[in-house]
């Protein structure tokens, strides 16, 4: 028996890995195959075409790449870049922080701008960095669109427009991990040449895929990109993508297939709906927190994010007894706070594949846990806010009209 049994399900609400539908579970239940037949490679031509729509490219070129959205951080930067090539990079969180590690790991000359843990990029030093670079010794600009240790998601339109106005070459390369396929990501019409995501965030699969998508643009600078890359080269993808045959490498056979159910599910519910229900959720649970009495860890609701928000406690909690209390006695999983908020905020997780009624769940479990660690909640007011909220705004069921 499994050691951490409990009745009935886990609610599992950390920002990622999240819920996993039961009709991709159904999909991914088959034995090997083998990758070289016909079917696979048919399956992946389908599978790379629909990931361009998740994208909203027509022109980029998807990778699959077996690996996390750490490996697909690296195959970004690798293929793009040189090394002791100059680029941008914002920390505004856990997460932006540890991209920011890798690239000065990776032998790039990184100018890190910093911004306050619940605050998004600065983008007016950017603007002052871009324009100073009469030379265009930078290469790249690199951006978390969501980070989920904080919950503020930049704009990235923004970005867009101040390269525009400057008429700056450099790259705009995002991580889109914890927002592509739940908030609203545009990559032709942002400009973007590198975004990336991972499996186990909205996407609602297991954790081991990458999902890469470089512009033209990306693809002519990998032609000449110096970086060491072996596994993460897409060149070799590329080769295999002429031949027909798509897979450099063995992918795993079970993940494609999940792949392509969550794909079906999120076109059957409209991408635009799914960008609207994770809009709805994020609202209510601001609603909720804010019926607490507790404040949000972003500071500006420009910044709010709609897949994940971070709850400030009073300095009296520790918000990491929160997150234990939750699934010790609720079988309710919440995210840790990390690094600099770590004991200061927990996380709740609203995206992949989630609806109003499951997160109302979750809502009444963290009051009840709130109550547990001494703070004077009032049961039932953060569940009522957002009943009131989500009552007057979930549409009805369109197969069920």
């Amino acid at each position: 028996m499994d050691y951490t049994y409990a009745p009935g399900r886990n609610h599992l609400f950390v920002p990622g890995p999240v819920n996993i539908p039961d009709q991709v579970l159904r999909a991914m239940n088959r034995n090997n195959e083998d990758y070289r037949s016909p079917a696979v490679p048919a399956l992946t031509k389908i599978l790379l075409e629909d990931v361009k729509k998740i994208f909203k490219t027509t022109s980029g070129t998807p990778f699959l790449i077996p690996t996390t959205g750490t490996g697909a951080w690296e195959s970004a930067l690798t293929n793009t870049l040189s090394p002791g090539d100059r680029i941008v990079s914002f920390v505004i969180g856990q997460f932006s922080l540890l991209w920011v590690d890798q690239q000065q790991r990776l032998g790039f000359n990184v100018d890190v701008v910093e911004s306050e843990w619940g605050a998004g990029a600065n983008l007016e030093v950017l603007a002052s960095k871009l324009a100073a670079d009469t030379a265009h010794t930078i290469k790249a600009v690199c951006i978390v669109h969501n980070e989920t240790a904080t919950g503020v998601t930049n704009n990235l339109a923004s970005v867009r427009k101040i390269l525009d106005h400057y008429q700056h070459p450099a790259l705009f390369l995002v991580d889109g991990v914890s927002s592509i396929c739940a908030l609203d990501f545009r990559m032709d019409e942002w400009g973007v040449d590198v975004a990336l995501t991972g499996s186990q965030k909205a996407l609602s699969l297991p954790t081991g895929m990458g999902i890469v998508c470089a512009s033209p643009k990306a693809i002519e600078a990998s032609q000449t990109a110096k970086s060491l890359r072996v596994f993460f080269d897409w060149k070799d993808y590329l080769k295999f993508y002429k031949m027909g045959t798509y897979w450099p490498y063995t992918p795993s056979i079970q993940l494609l297939y999940g792949l392509k159910a969550a794909l079906d599910l999120i076109f059957e519910e409209g991408l635009d709906n799914v960008i609207a229900r994770h809009n709805r959720l994020g609202t209510a649970t601001r609603l909720a927190v804010e019926a607490w009495g507790l404040k949000n860890c972003t500071q500006k609701e420009e910044w709010f994010s709609d897949t994940v928000t971070a709850v400030v406690v009073p300095p009296y909690i520790d918000s990491s007894e929160i997150v234990r209390r939750g699934w010790k006695r609720y079988n309710l999983s919440l995210g840790l706070g990390l690094n600099k908020v770590a004991g200061k905020v927990f996380r709740i997780g609203h995206l992949g594949h989630v609806n109003d009624l499951q997160l109302l769940g979750c809502l009444a479990g963290v009051e009840m846990v709130l109550k547990d660690v001494g703070y004077p909640v009032k049961l039932g007011s953060g569940v009522a806010a957002a009943c009131a909220y989500l009552q007057n705004n979930i549409p009805m069921i369109p197969s069920r009209i």
